[in-house]
């Protein structure tokens, strides 16, 4: 009875230790994929190229998860604009008005996809 427990319980710790009951689901989308707007896929590429390098995919890096933080359209435009922290701003020459309202459509998108179940 006893080596029946000890074996229970390394089976047990293996497993734990092997990541689970299943494989990871890293990098596997939880969701459909996002249904963009042609304002909200310009809004993607301009992020890709302007803020990806610190927030990838909208997740921590460099910078701070952004796609989980439901944030106003004005607060998020003032937070590109003027800079937060080590955050840069970004002006109007960099990215004009409707490129920035573009980028915050975008992050709106992230913010309403569905989460892990």
């Amino acid at each position: 009875m006893k080596a029946t427990g000890c074996l229970l319980a390394l089976t047990t710790l293996a497993a734990l230790a092997s990541g689970g009951c299943g494989p990871a689901r890293r990098g596997v989308p939880f969701g459909p994929p996002l249904q963009l707007t042609e304002r909200q896929k310009q809004g993607q590429v301009l992020f890709m190229r302007e803020c990806n390098g610190c927030h990838p995919g909208g997740a921590g890096g460099l910078g701070p998860g952004i796609a989980n933080k439901p944030l106003p359209g004005f607060a998020m435009r003032t937070q590109i604009r003027k800079g937060v922290g080590a955050m840069p701003a970004f002006t109007e020459q960099m990215l004009g008005d409707a490129e920035v309202d573009a980028i915050v459509d975008y992050l709106n998108a992230l913010q309403e996809t569905p989460g892990p179940l």
